[in-house]
């Protein structure tokens, strides 16, 4: 396994709004800055899952303005300006556009990671393991790298990556072209993919050469890079970075980087993850993480069921939730607010969430 080199950095992506996770998940604090699973935040967990294999000094978070002084708090490990604060959100190609920039005003030579900050490993050293032969592979190729995760059922909430040939082995882990990237399908689709054994669920983890990424951006999306280099410009001249966000970043194309580049891209590689993964997207997936009781039961805080199954229960530290006589329900309490569904509408939680927001006598409670 390759030593830590001070030309590699990992960008963590934290702007997400973790909707699903309402009422404990708000703009102000979103899931990535909650222990959802685990005793610590989920991005802090992400943060010292790289420490091994990047220096803190390399580890940057790309963040919205409102969570900046949440994330510095949470991250006292990072140097000040490692915390990046979009003023606006603009979808990823921005943020992974923005990371590039950043990333080769520090070093031009440089290769980095781009990370989601709300991913749930529990294997650190097979995921470091990876990440370190992504980074040997990134860095002796002028290829896009991304990590693709073993599909366990038909998912239709993530797209899939197909993989082509063999490109090389390293210590045993197999090295794909990829043929292409697809959304995400739907039930049929998924089926046959998953069937096929040629598809990888498309969990967003990238690694590639600043210089290559840069390349590739300029190419397939020239709006875009035209204004990350004004961006660029202004930085390299002195200019403070919340002006120049302020000024230039709301302009920015709003494109997903799957859209903008992966897609297109021709030259693109997979490895496959060898560690588990989940992404904890809605409350059902604690189910997978927490023990149950012996009739299914999920229960965090002070809670407790009577005469019902299969309940995901969240409570707080100084008030009991207790259920009687219902089953397959999610039920969470914060201390302003209760929400209560049937476990199997768990992705509407986003629509409830917008019907609160709509409703001026709540919507200081999103």
């Amino acid at each position: 396994m390759s030593v830590m080199t001070d030309n590699r950095y990992v960008v963590i992506m934290a702007g997400g709004k973790g909707e699903r996770f309402w009422p404990q998940s708000r703009q102000k604090k979103p899931k990535q800055l909650l222990p959802i699973v685990g005793d610590e935040p989920l991005l802090v967990q992400t943060v010292n899952r790289v420490r091994s294999v990047v220096c803190e000094a390399n580890i940057l978070v790309i963040t919205n303005a409102e969570n900046a002084d949440e994330v510095a708090q949470l991250c006292p490990m990072l140097p000040a300006g490692n915390v990046v604060a979009e003023p606006v959100g603009r979808d990823t190609a921005a943020a992974v556009g923005l990371a590039t920039v950043l990333v080769k005003m520090r070093n031009a030579q440089a290769s980095f990671a781009v990370l989601p900050s709300d991913h749930v490993i529990h294997d650190k050293d097979r995921f470091c393991k990876v990440l370190q032969h992504a980074f040997e592979v990134a860095e002796s190729t002028d290829a896009l790298i991304t990590i693709g995760i073993e599909p366990i059922f038909p998912s239709t909430g993530y797209g899939y990556i197909q993989r082509g040939a063999e490109c090389m082995r390293l210590e045993g882990l197999p090295v794909y072209k990829v043929q292409r990237f697809v959304e995400k399908p739907n039930l049929e689709t998924a089926t046959k993919y998953v069937a096929s054994g040629e598809y990888f669920w498309n969990a967003g983890m990238f690694i590639w050469r600043a210089e290559v990424v840069a390349k590739a951006l300029e190419k397939y999306v020239p709006g875009l890079w035209k204004g990350l280099d004004a961006i660029s410009e202004k930085l390299s001249g002195g200019a403070p970075m919340n002006e120049v966000l302020e000024e230039h970043y709301a302009g920015l194309e709003k494109i997903s980087i799957d859209y903008a580049l992966m897609e297109k891209a021709d030259n693109v590689m997979t490895l496959p993850a060898v560690f588990d993964w989940d992404d904890v997207g809605a409350w059902p997936a604690l189910v997978r993480h927490i023990p149950a009781d012996g009739q299914g039961n999920v229960l965090r805080g002070k809670a407790i069921v009577y005469d019902g199954k299969d309940n995901i229960v969240i409570g707080t530290s100084d008030h009991l939730v207790s259920v009687m006589g219902l089953s397959n329900c999610i039920i969470v309490h914060t201390d302003d607010a209760t929400m209560v569904c049937p476990r199997d509408r768990a992705q509407d939680i986003k629509s409830l969430v917008r019907e609160v927001s709509s409703d001026p006598r709540f919507s200081d409670l999103v």
